[in-house]
């Protein structure tokens, strides 16, 4: 199934790119996928354990499983002053 990925905050500086669309096995679950890109970039180690993930804007858990065609952004925390 495709899925399109969303990189926010300083994720892109990392990806080269702030959006990417990537073919993953069917029952992949939110958690499972955060695994997979950071196989896929290797660049991202560590980054993506912090990040909120959420699912065609709403957030999910790491347990959700992603379906064809979904949206799903990384979101660093971010602090304000």
């Amino acid at each position: 199934m495709k899925v399109t990925i969303l990189y926010f905050a300083h994720l892109p500086e990392r990806t080269g790119t702030r959006e990417e669309t990537r073919d993953v096995p069917d029952g992949t679950s939110a958690g499972q996928l955060r695994t997979l890109l950071e196989a896929a970039h290797p660049e991202l180690a560590g980054a993506l354990q912090s990040c909120r993930i959420a699912i065609n804007e709403e957030f999910v858990r790491d347990a959700t499983p992603l379906a064809d065609g979904q949206t799903v952004a990384f979101i660093p925390p971010v602090s304000g002053g």
